[in-house]
């Protein structure tokens, strides 16, 4: 592979040696182009509508508009039911999301057809800003589509993980990604993100020797991810 993709052809990631392919482009729509029960698992953080919140009453000073566009809650739907269709059967979905968030997705998620099991914590083990309690921790929502056992019954709920500091505006940890992905897939299977960002979930999958497809609206996300990806597979 020499160059991001403008769109995804999963046929020829399944029939070839190829271990990644990227888009760029709306999350929803990538995934609506996707072949139906195509992916084996979807680990994914959306720039939700509550960011704009925390950012207009200074509780964060790391996000910035060049980066990322926020996904309103009014396409939570949308995107769940364009989810549960590329999603293989017997497969989880996992959303990371703060508390507000939390709330809106869940009943979405359960109307498109998933099982909603709990929300995992991220223990990120330092404070965030804030003029209250100060945030440590964030959502992880664990959805299910059909039945599949976690590879090990003996991890907790709460994830305890350095967050990232001075990286992408909300980048999340690889060691959290790669920790969904063991629990939820096995060696070979494709793992899916419809906003990929700085493309953490991108390396924890190849790292582990699963194939990943993702996308992202930015530019400058999708050239990130694509070295980073490249990196991991070196």
């Amino acid at each position: 592979m020499t160059k991001p993709q403008q769109s995804l052809d999963l046929g020829q990631l399944l029939k070839s040696d190829q271990r990644f392919q990227l888009a760029e482009m709306d999350a929803v729509t990538w995934l609506k182009q996707l072949p139906p029960e195509s992916v084996d698992l979807i680990v994914t953080d959306p720039a939700y509508e509550s960011l704009e919140e925390h950012r207009a009453v200074g509780t964060t000073t790391r996000l910035t508009n060049d980066w990322f566009e926020i996904f309103p809650n009014a396409r939570f739907p949308e995107l769940f039911a364009a989810a549960f269709r590329a999603l293989k059967p017997n497969t989880h979905l996992y959303l990371m999301c703060d508390q507000k968030t939390a709330f809106v997705v869940k009943p979405m998620g359960e109307a498109a057809g998933f099982k909603f099991w709990k929300p995992l914590v991220w223990e990120k083990q330092s404070m965030g800003m804030g003029y209250h309690y100060r945030a440590r921790y964030e959502f992880v929502m664990f959805f299910e589509k059909g039945k599949r056992n976690l590879n090990d019954f003996g991890i907790c709920d709460v994830l305890s993980i350095p967050k990232i500091r001075n990286g992408y505006p909300t980048e999340k940890p690889v060691a959290l990604s790669e920790l969904l992905i063991g629990q939820s897939t096995e060696v070979g299977e494709i793992v899916a993100d419809p906003f990929m960002g700085s493309g953490s979930v991108g390396v924890a999958s190849l790292q582990q020797k699963r194939r990943f497809v993702g996308t992202d609206i930015s530019p400058k996300a999708r050239a990130l991810s694509f070295d980073r990806c490249v990196r991991a597979i070196a």
